[in-house]
C-alpha cells in the first residue's frame, strides 16, 4: 500500500512500533508507538486519509478513530471476510456479521477472530462517522511478501517436486486476492474518498484449486505428481485447517466460504489480475528469502506428514 501510494505521488507517514522491517521506507516519516496505550505521538498532526490494517481488537481500532476523527478526513479500515455470521448461505457486504458474547474479549483467537474483527468495524464507524470510513473484507490475501504462506505453500511445495497431495477435487472452487490488487484498490478509494463496505475478493467460480495446480506447475517447471485426497479421507486421518490453507471443505456450514460476492467493489474499480501472475511473482519472491525463513513454510504440511498421508492413502487404495 506504502508503494503505491508513493509511486502515485502521495506523501505517506506511518506509525508503527519499529520492531520488524526496519529497513523498509528509511526516508518516510514514521512515528514509533503502539495502539495500545501508545497513540499520543500522533496528536497535534493532520492526514487526508488514514489506512488501517493492523487493527485486530476493537478497543485498538476506537482508540485510534477517536483520535484522528479530528486529524482526518477519511478512515479506511481492513477487515475480513471472516466478520460475516454464516458461511453456509450466499454473502454479500450486507449479510449478517458474527458476534461475541463478551465482547472486551480481547484474545485473538480461531474463534474471536472474526466477531473480533466485525466489532472492529463497528468502532471506526462509531467514532470516525459512517460517512468518512470505508472498510474493506478481504479473502486470502496473496502474492510476494506474504508472511502467513497460506497461499505460498502451494507453489512452493509444487517447486519441490515429487509426488503432492492436493486436497478435494481440481474442480473445488477458492478465493484470494493478490495484495498489489488490494493496494491499487485502497489508494484508489484514498483518492476518491469513497466509503462503505466492500468484500475485496476474486470473482467467484473463476479460480480453482486445479487452477492453482495448474499456475503452480506454469511457474516452476517442476516434476511434481498431484495425488488428489477426498474430504472423507483427510478429515478421518485429522487434517487440520493450517495443513489445507485456502482449500474449502465440502460441508455444508461452509458451502458458501468460497462463493464471496465482490460485485460492489468491482463497481467501484477493483481489478484483479491474472492469478498465474501472482504465482509466478509469489515464486520468484520466494527464491529472494534467507535460508533460515524459508526452510519451514508456516502453513500446509511438513514433509514428514505429507508422506505419512500419501502412504496411507495408497495402503487404502491397494
Amino acid at each position: 500500500m506504502v508503494s503505491e501510494a508513493l509511486r502515485r505521488g502521495h506523501t505517506v507517514e506511518l506509525f508503527n512500533r519499529g520492531r520488524t522491517n526496519n529497513d523498509l521506507f528509511p526516508d518516510l516519516t514514521t512515528y514509533a508507538g503502539d495502539r495500545d496505550g501508545g497513540l499520543t505521538v500522533l496528536q497535534g498532526h493532520r492526514w487526508d486519509v488514514v489506512i488501517d490494517n493492523s487493527g485486530y481488537v476493537p478497543r485498538h481500532v476506537a482508540d485510534s478513530a477517536r483520535l484522528l476523527a479530528s486529524a482526518a478526513s477519511h478512515y479506511i479500515y481492513i477487515s475480513s471476510i471472516s466478520a460475516y455470521a454464516d458461511f453456509s448461505a450466499p454473502m454479500d457486504e450486507d449479510a449478517p456479521l458474527a458476534t461475541i458474547e463478551d465482547e472486551t474479549v480481547e484474545e485473538v483467537t480461531n474463534d474471536s477472530y472474526g466477531p473480533l474483527k466485525a466489532l472492529c468495524e463497528k468502532r471506526a464507524r462509531a467514532e470516525f462517522g459512517a460517512d468518512r470510513v470505508a472498510v474493506f473484507r478481504p479473502t486470502y490475501i496473496c502474492g510476494p511478501g506474504d508472511r502467513t504462506d497460506r497461499y505460498s505453500y502451494w507453489p512452493v511445495r509444487t517447486m519441490q517436486g515429487g509426488e503432492m497431495l492436493w486436497p478435494g477435487t481440481p474442480a473445488d472452487e477458492i478465493q484470494m486476492i493478490d495484495v498489489r490488487d488490494l493496494a491499487n484498490f485502497t489508494i484508489d478509494v484514498a483518492e476518491q474518498k469513497t466509503v462503505g463496505t466492500y468484500n475485496t475478493v476474486t470473482p467467484p467460480g473463476s479460480f480453482t484449486m486445479g487452477e492453482l495446480l495448474s499456475d503452480s506447475l506454469a511457474v516452476t517447471a517442476a516434476d511434481t505428481r498431484p495425488v488428489w485426497m477426498d474430504y472423507k479421507f483427510l478429515s478421518a486421518h485429522d487434517a487440520s485447517d493450517r495443513e489445507l490453507p485456502i482449500w474449502v471443505a465440502p460441508t455444508p456450514d461452509v458451502a458458501f466460504a468460497a462463493k464471496v460476492s465482490g460485485a460492489r467493489a468491482y463497481a467501484a474499480g477493483l481489478k484483479n489480475r491474472p492469478s498465474r501472475e501472482t504465482a509466478r511473482d509469489t515464486i520468484s519472491w520466494w527464491k529472494t528469502l534467507p535460508a533460515d525463513r524459508t526452510a519451514t513454510l508456516r502453513a500446509g504440511f511438513s514433509a514428514e506428514r505429507e508422506a505419512e498421508l500419501l502412504a496411507a492413502w495408497k495402503a487404502q487404495k491397494s
